[in-house]
């Protein structure tokens, strides 16, 4: 069954159509909670459920049994708490801002603290509050982004009253080059990782990212943070893709055209035709998710054939080839794949010179949000 997020998008036209397969997001959650056991597997919902919407994902996932969720920002977590149960435990990867630590105490939802500051500040609305409260600590472990050095982290570990009225409940690090199993920095980041459990014996550890969790046992401690896995990408360079597809994006037609060899194509005519074309523009731009780096490199497909891009993409329309389709195949209003079974988001990942994080979460809102 369908389950549309805006069923009167429906009627009004819309300028592409997101289809988003719960079965096969499921099926991807299973997949990694099965690998990983007796690691509990979590799911990375910030940036939107990676653009697929996080008061939708989050409780399907809730249904395949997930009771940890992490976002990045505090606001991503108090919208989304409303969703989910309440015996459901929502992170906040970035920690806090100065100023809502007392409100994020009241909603039972848990910071990443990742700086000595942070935790004083978590310390004092415990000591007010006269309670322990919740937390994960971050240390760096090579990546430099977010998380307490290793002088820190002997503080930490050395003065229990840094602690006091905290509940750590783990510690956690991120790997940067989880995507590449031979990468040497995977092994470098587990020794640090090993120094900053043997400085809190006893604490659960939260290590794998999505590619971390396919580098086997060493990584993955006792909760998993898988994010772009669950949603269907590629999260490791292995030869056998491990996720199944979970979004097709498809483009409406606006306009079909002839031109003649030399007509300039798009905003600053960086394509000119050598002869005759078929053209077809689409409703979709760079505000829609397609990014203007696929500007005469990217393609679209229809019934197997590669539909290229040609000048620039625009804000709300992208111009496409369309010679190799049999005449009167697309026409006003007809949807040609973007992302689909005919090319993947790596393919399109690849052609943008990104990755499908960013595809993903780019995509904007005036599609239509089929959840199937």
């Amino acid at each position: 069954m369908d389950i549309l997020s805006n069923p009167d998008c429906e009627t009004t036209g819309p300028p592409g159509v997101l289809t988003i397969d719960l079965a096969a997001l499921r099926r991807n959650y299973r997949h990694i909670a099965e690998m990983v056991a007796p690691a509990r597997t979590a799911a990375v919902v910030k940036a939107d459920a990676y653009g697929l919407g996080a008061r939708t994902i989050a409780p399907v996932l809730y249904g395949e049994g997930c009771r940890d969720f992490f976002v990045a920002q505090y606001d991503e977590a108090t919208s989304l708490r409303p969703s989910l149960p309440q015996d459901a435990t929502l992170y906040v990867l970035n920690g806090l801002q100065p100023g809502v630590e007392a409100d994020c105490a009241a909603r039972d939802i848990v910071p990443v603290l990742n700086s000595l500051e942070q935790i004083g500040r978590w310390r004092s609305v415990a000591q007010l509050a006269s309670r322990r409260l919740p937390a994960l600590l971050q240390f760096d472990t090579g990546m430099s982004r977010l998380g307490m050095a290793a002088e820190e982290a002997e503080a930490l570990a050395t003065d229990p009253a840094l602690l006091s009225g905290i509940d750590v409940r783990a510690i956690m690090s991120h790997l940067a080059c989880a995507d590449d199993a031979e990468d040497p920095h995977n092994a470098a980041q587990e020794q640090s990782m090993l120094r900053f459990e043997d400085m809190f014996p006893g604490v659960p550890v939260s290590f794998a990212n999505s590619g971390g969790a396919f580098l086997g046992p060493n990584y993955r401690g006792a909760l998993v943070r898988p994010g772009i896995a669950l949603y269907g990408a590629r999260p490791t360079d292995l030869p056998v893709r491990p996720m199944e597809r979970v979004v097709t994006i498809e483009a409406a037609v606006v306009q079909t055209r002839i031109v003649p060899a030399g007509t300039a194509v798009g905003y600053a005519a960086t394509h000119v035709t050598e002869g005759e074309r078929r053209l077809a523009t689409l409703a979709l731009g760079y505000a829609d998710g397609v990014l203007r780096s696929l500007s005469n490199r990217g393609a679209f497909y229809f019934d197997g054939v590669r539909l290229p891009i040609l000048g620039r993409v625009s804000m709300d329309s992208t111009i496409i080839d369309i010679s190799d389709l049999p005449a009167g195949t697309l026409k006003l209003g007809s949807l040609v794949e973007w992302i689909g079974p005919q090319q993947s988001i790596e393919d399109v990942a690849e052609d943008a010179g990104t990755i499908p994080y960013e595809i993903l979460t780019s995509i904007g809102h005036r599609t239509l949000r089929r959840y199937r």
